[in-house]
């Protein structure tokens, strides 16, 4: 679906992304992750055409992207950003219609197309024509998400769409989101810092380091067997609560009778 060859991109004197090589398997959740400032971000705004590479080549079903045909070719990606990127002055419908209306789709398609994502992505009636900042963080994503579906695109890409949701609304989004991808068969990419909501949704995790890629693989991969300290490091730093609990308890018992009966609260 898509290559990347020899792709980088630097700032100043900063290099934001050295040289890299990746290939996207058509049909398949590919996340990329890693810390801030590590190259994920702007790898995929590479790809969505917001930037432009000092370098390599993207070829997108075997055809290389270029000035020329970039246009045509960001027409069959759709893009979700983490804030939704939505017109705070078009309705819900008006926002996700906007580019179909643009293309001269007629009423009718484009209204059976909006009910048909809208049932999909679980959005309520109600919503639909409100404005955006008349709804929940977490529907104005799945707005989003119908925006970017909505011209059938090849290729979906997200950037971080959940990182600001509180931890309930994610949940729920995470597991609609791997429905939807896995009912659609798309060819998805999507950047993350949280290495268990790559595992839960992509095939494939690609972690960055410093603008390179330390390791890509499964979440058994990287967790079973990693190529270099920073791998094992980046997944230890993302420590469950239930495992700092595990900690706690383990703790508690370790220390004499008389102060673990005041550490959990005993007279």
């Amino acid at each position: 679906m898509l290559v990347l060859r020899g792709v980088s991109k630097k700032f100043g004197d900063m290099q934001a992304l050295h040289p890299t090589d990746l290939v996207l398997a058509r049909g398949k959740t590919t996340a990329l992750l890693g810390p801030s400032g590590c190259g994920k971000s702007t790898l995929l705004r590479i790809i969505v055409g917001l930037l432009g590479s000092d370098s390599g080549s993207l070829l997108f079903d075997g055809a290389e992207i270029t000035p020329k045909n970039l246009i045509e070719v960001r027409r069959k990606m759709g893009y979700v950003i983490q804030d939704g990127g939505l017109f705070p002055h078009l309705s819900i419908r008006g926002n996700v219609t906007l580019m179909a209306r643009y293309l001269g789709w007629d009423k009718r398609r484009i209204d059976e197309r909006f009910l048909e994502l809208a049932n999909l992505t679980h959005l309520p009636p109600a919503s639909y024509e409100r404005f955006p900042t008349q709804i929940s963080g977490g529907q104005r994503q799945r707005v989003s998400l119908m925006r970017a579906l909505f011209l059938d695109p090849d290729l979906i890409l997200l950037d971080e769409p959940m990182g600001a949701l509180d931890p309930l609304i994610r949940s729920e989004l995470q597991a609609d989101l791997r429905k939807i991808f896995s009912s659609l068969a798309k060819t998805v990419v999507m950047v993350t810092h949280d290495i268990a909501e790559a595992g839960f949704l992509a095939d494939t995790l690609v972690l960055f380091k410093a603008g390179r890629i330390a390791q890509q693989g499964s979440l058994e991969d990287l967790v079973q067997r990693p190529a270099e300290k920073f791998v094992s490091d980046f997944i230890n730093a993302q420590r469950s609560p239930l495992e700092t609990l595990s900690t706690e308890s383990i703790s508690t018992a370790k220390l004499s009778p008389e102060l673990a009966g005041e550490a959990g609260g005993k007279t």
